[in-house]
């Protein structure tokens, strides 16, 4: 029998017969390593233990303290799911049943809908055969035998994907006697290592995502390989419940979406009105003074340049449709760049003019499906904080590091301090997916490498995720309880310039093309307004909150003051809102907390007849009585200052 030698994470070589499995390697080494063990890591890619080796390899052999292995684990989660479901509902037909970020679900085609009280049943069930210790077992079959068996079984989708994605042999795990699914894997051993789950919702999916297909059943779960993380996960998921910027919204009268209108599109009431003019206001002049120049631009253009930008090929499926016009087919737009990239071509660039910045607060238009929407998340119409750069490739270092710094300014002034940036790369050109020439990837991508060690800022290397048409850093934000959001984008793009036939003349008098540079950092107005008000659970800053003082007149007596307070906290620009309604002053205050009012100024008799104020703080209660004037100057520097703490 041939020998192998197998390399170990510490570096030492083993030599094992072949057909030894990473299993028998772990019990040569320990048997508590045996008992810890999940799932193997064989040259890089994820096996099961018991799969043989037959090749020299590169092992590691990972356990619950190996964050790569809870992508398996939730995995084998799904499974248990849906054995739990066909022994408790035989007649179900099973869809696909992958992890995701968080957890695991599994789609189902089931004649009566599942209920609340179902998902008890199954996850009482899947803690039953979990106990059992069944086993996950794998077994190769002819992709003949599988499509037979299913079609007799009537179960449709599994032979689907059979037909798509199985060789002439398909893979194929079993657990328990009524469970067996078409499965690439890896596994786990048995379910007895599947410690700490939990079912968590029902919700509709189209089979294959395509509204075109059947309407399936999805159950979402998550999975945690100890009790105390899956505690922990399941409070922040009811904290994120308490901060849903759709239920804060609307107790705050932010924004609503009307059904009159259709979903997707989104009404700010004056209070959120207010929150965003103060965002759109701080971008424009940060624009301004970092050197951007502003525009405007429309929404709508002929069909002519989507099929331009390549949009109409690419992206037509996110586009709502043409509409006939008197001249010609017009479309909403889906992006900002072809605008900016009309307004750039609209004359002759000298390299001495670049870079040329053209920055806007512009609202793009997109068809999602209607079970993608999500609030102020997802959305059909939004504004995007565009921003294009045309550049000479020697300026574009310059201005990517110019983008991530403004990225993290930006953060910093509306609360962020964590943060974590993802850089995305080719392929080299392997796959013939990506545009542009060997060259031009190789100098985007190290200016954007450049770029993140020049200003400390850590990225993580995310290969053959780029996109077609340029690499790109994203910025992700983390927000109070600890949740992850895609937000800022620094895109290179080698597509437009070249479809649009841009130019510049350079210093030797010639015609060349300028490198461009998407930069999008707030994502969008909306989005990043919903962030915020679960960022901040409502009680936004105070130079943010939409009323920033509540005067509350105890009697009737002191509206003459509080009116009187009111117009000079106004002419020095500070929102405020007299509280005249004939209610106790209990009540009042008890209102602006419910509002989030971050300062409130009781008046009484005592305080008209000494002109002072009494004044309360929303998280800090009772602050004594002060002088107006001193209030004034208490809050003013807080404002000023985009104070985030107060």
């Amino acid at each position: 029998m041939s020998q192998l030698t197998i390399t170990l994470p510490d570096g030492s070589n083993k030599q094992v017969a072949a057909g030894t499995s990473a299993l028998d390697i772990a019990r040569s080494i320990s048997e508590r390593l045996a008992e810890q063990a999940l799932v193997a890591k064989v040259n890089g890619k994820l096996v099961d233990l018991d799969a043989p080796l037959e090749s020299d390899a590169t092992l590691q052999i990972l356990t619950p303290n190996d964050e790569e292995a809870l992508e398996t684990y939730r995995h084998s989660t799904a499974h248990l799911l849906a054995a739990a479901v066909l022994e408790l509902y035989p007649e179900t037909k099973l869809g696909i049943g992958p992890p995701i970020e968080n957890g695991f679900y599994y789609d189902f085609d089931r004649p009566t809908p599942f209920t609340p009280d179902d998902l008890e049943k199954i996850e009482a069930k899947m803690a039953e055969i979990q106990a059992r210790s069944v086993p996950f077992e794998r077994k190769w079959i002819p992709k003949t035998e599988a499509l037979s068996r299913y079609h007799e079984q009537g179960d449709w989708m599994k032979c689907e994907l059979v037909e798509d994605r199985g060789g002439d042999t398909v893979s194929e795990y079993t657990l328990g006697p009524v469970f067996s699914d078409f499965c690439r894997g890896p596994h786990v051993r048995n379910t007895s290592q599947i410690k700490a789950f939990k079912l968590l919702s029902i919700a509709g999916a189209y089979w294959k995502g395509n509204e075109k297909n059947k309407m399936l059943q999805r159950i979402y779960g998550t999975a945690f390989f100890k009790p105390k993380d899956l505690k922990a996960y399941l409070e922040r998921l009811e904290e994120a419940k308490r901060r849903d910027h759709r239920k804060i919204g609307k107790e705050l009268d932010l924004f609503s979406i009307q059904e009159a209108a259709g979903p997707g599109l989104i009404f700010f009431h004056p209070k959120g009105a207010t929150v965003r003019m103060l965002l759109e206001n701080w971008m424009r002049e940060q624009y301004l003074d970092r050197g951007y120049s502003l525009v405007y631009t429309p929404h709508v253009a002929r069909a002519g340049l989507w099929e331009t930008s390549g949009h109409s090929g690419y992206y037509s499926e996110n586009m709502f449709k043409r509409m006939e016009l008197d001249d010609a087919e017009y479309q909403l737009k889906p992006m900002n760049c072809p605008f900016h990239i009309l307004i750039y071509k609209d004359r002759q660039h000298s390299y001495r003019e670049l870079p040329v910045r053209l920055g806007e607060l512009g609202t793009v238009y997109r068809y999602e499906r209607s079970g993608t929407m999500h609030g102020l998340l997802r959305v059909r119409g939004f504004t995007q904080d565009d921003a294009h750069i045309f550049c000479t490739p020697q300026q574009a270092e310059d201005e990517v590091v110019n983008c991530l710094q403004f990225a993290v300014d930006t953060l910093n002034t509306f609360g962020f301090t964590e943060y974590q940036a993802e850089l995305s790369t080719w392929d080299g050109g392997k796959s013939g997916k990506y545009d542009g020439s060997a060259e031009q990837w190789s100098h985007a991508e190290s200016a954007l490498r450049n770029a993140v060690e020049r200003i400390g800022l850590k990225a993580k290397i995310v290969e053959d995720e780029a996109a077609f048409y340029g690499p790109k850093i994203d910025v992700k934000l983390v927000d109070a309880i600890g949740r992850l959001w895609q937000l800022s984008t620094v895109q290179f793009d080698f597509t437009l310039p070249r479809r649009f036939e841009l130019e510049f003349i350079g210093e030797d008098g010639k015609a060349h093309q300028p490198i461009m540079v998407h930069r999008a950092l707030f994502g969008s107005v909306e989005r990043f307004f919903g962030i915020l008000v679960e960022h901040y659970a409502g009680a936004f800053p105070l130079w943010l909150a939409p009323v920033q003082v509540a005067i509350l007149p105890i009697t009737d007596r002191q509206l003459e003051y509080a009116a009187g307070l009111a117009s000079q906290l106004k002419k020095k620009g500070i929102r405020v809102w007299v509280d005249d309604r004939s209610e106790k002053v209990n009540f009042k205050i008890r209102e602006a907390q419910l509002q989030k009012i971050p300062y409130m100024l009781v008046v009484g008799d005592r305080e008209e007849s000494s002109e002072n104020v009494a004044v309360r703080h929303r998280k800090r209660g009772d602050l004594g009585v002060k002088s107006f004037e001193e209030f004034i100057s208490m809050i003013a520097p807080l404002i000023a200052s985009r104070d985030v703490n107060d």
